[in-house]
């Protein structure tokens, strides 16, 4: 497509998805990178500016992970958006950090997400309307490919909305060729973000293989991708539509919920929900534990087993669960408990075991760190299996991580337990061990940034085990007591 036909593409989607109306006073802001997709965004809002009257300006991100490339990526943005007169608000990573309790130490790809929307919510926050992000049709493709593989119902195939909330995606009806073409028809150039050219990353590796081999088989992939997830979000809509119905009919009121039980929130008739359709009711369940927590499918399909059953409870987290009984289905909210006497514990210390071999820390936890020469041949044949996990090659631990800090878990951590051959987010592996709610934010970690070493109770992490070179090992072991001394 040529520009002409480019910027008609977008207007006609922009119309029908209802993101932006002609003549409707917004106050709108760009996020703006550097890169080809948001430059283009950032040129084709320019255009259609005069047409829908909001009011252009740009906001740009400097994570301060790239180093002097990051500082060159805003000091291009800065010169394009005053060559082009386009209003310009910068945040930098050390200023809004700690704000938003993003702390830098657990720096990474999910930490650098959460802080761009954190700025982006500030800007709305001081009275911008809407702001426009650079997603294209090639970074849904590459979402749905992510979510398949990982699993995903309906809801998650639907990928990246065109508007969610304040965020609009005016480029979901473009590919990434597109946006290049794009900005060199206009003569706009470009900075490329170097970390994108490296398997370090599941997105990038989808991007540098799995779309490529995709679209050797059909050279529209990426196009026939992001059309499946339009397909999807509109059945998912319809059926969120049909959950709320069914919802809505089989509500009892708060006179009759309370006689039922007094815990209860909310309470159900089981044979309305009983009697409707899978689909229907799969999607209603699913509304009702996505406020709870993510919405796996192991627990939908838990609260569809328990409305069919019509006895029983599913216990979503430590405060929520979800009843059957007597031709009803109810949510129960546990009321928080007051901790009898404040736990005074750090939940963080750095690791030096040559200095200090206890760790008191909080929630009752006791981690002693041990150092011993190591004897592999012999070790190996006397130790319990169950005590191998919790030892380490000491010396390809500190040649590789610097920083060691023993604390519990923070957003944006990864682990690969040994055996694994990739990383998971932690918050995903916990899921998936079925480790109580009520003990992940207490748990014992030995991290080094949002990479995690090892894990209270489930051992150092894969490629750290030692072997008959290892000269040095090093050895976990945990205590917990109840009581807060």
């Amino acid at each position: 497509m040529n520009n002409e036909k480019i910027l008609a593409h977008v207007r006609m989607f922009v119309l029908r998805e209802k993101l932006l109306c002609p003549g409707e006073p917004l106050h709108l802001a760009a996020a703006v990178s550097g890169g080809a997709d948001s430059m283009a965004l950032l040129r084709i809002l320019l255009a259609l500016q005069p047409e829908f009257g909001f009011v252009l300006s740009a906001c740009h991100v400097n994570h301060g992970l790239r180093g002097e490339s990051a500082d060159r990526d805003e000091a291009f943005v800065r010169a394009e958006c005053a060559r082009l007169g386009v209003p310009l608000r910068v945040f930098h990573a050390a200023e809004m950090a700690d704000e938003v309790g993003l702390p830098s130490e657990h720096a990474g790809e999910d930490w650098a997400r959460r802080l761009r929307y954190a700025c982006f919510a500030r800007l709305c926050g001081e009275g911008i309307d809407v702001v426009a992000t650079a997603h294209t049709a090639n970074d849904q493709a590459e979402t749905l490919l992510l979510r398949l593989a990982r699993g995903t119902g309906l809801h998650g195939a639907a990928g990246i909305r065109p508007k969610r909330g304040c965020y609009l995606r005016p480029l979901l009806a473009l590919t990434r060729q597109d946006t290049e073409s794009f900005c060199r028809a206009a003569g706009q150039a470009w900075v490329t973000d170097e970390t994108n050219a490296t398997d370090a990353y599941a997105r990038n590796r989808v991007r540098r293989a799995a779309l490529p081999a995709l679209q050797s088989t059909n050279g529209a992939a990426v196009e026939n991708l992001a059309r499946f997830c339009e397909k999807a979000a509109r059945a998912d809509a319809y059926f969120a539509r049909k959950a709320e119905e069914l919802l809505s009919a089989a509500r009892l009121d708060a006179a009759q919920a309370a006689i039922k039980s007094p815990e209860a929130c909310t309470v159900w008739r089981l044979g309305p929900l009983s009697a409707a359709d899978a689909l229907i009711l799969e999607a209603a369940m699913h509304s009702l534990t996505a406020p709870v927590r993510d919405a796996e499918e192991k627990y939908v399909q838990l609260l569809c087993g328990l409305v069919r059953r019509g006895s029983g409870a599913v216990q979503l987290t430590d405060r929520v669960r979800f009843c059957a009984g007597d031709g009803c289905f109810w949510q129960e909210i546990v009321p928080e408990r007051p901790r009898q006497q404040e736990d005074k514990r750090p939940e963080s210390q750095p690791f030096q075991p040559e200095k200090q071999a206890e760790y008191c820390l909080a929630g009752g936890w006791k981690v002693t760190a041990g150092l011993f020469t190591a004897d592999f041949e012999e070790k190996i044949q006397v130790v319990h299996k169950k005590d191998l996990k919790n030892q380490a090659d000491y010396a390809r631990i500190t040649t590789l991580y610097a920083g060691l800090v023993l604390r519990t878990r923070q957003p944006g951590d990864v682990y690969r337990p040994a055996g694994r051959s990739v990383h998971n987010r932690l918050r995903k592996w916990m899921n998936e061990t079925g480790i109580p709610a009520s003990q992940r934010d207490q748990l014992p970690l030995l991290a080094a940034g949002s990479e995690v070493l090892w894990v209270c109770g489930a051992g150092f992490a894969e490629g750290l085990a030692p072997d008959a070179d290892t000269a040095q090992v090093l050895q976990m072991e945990m205590e917990h007591r109840e009581e807060i001394t």
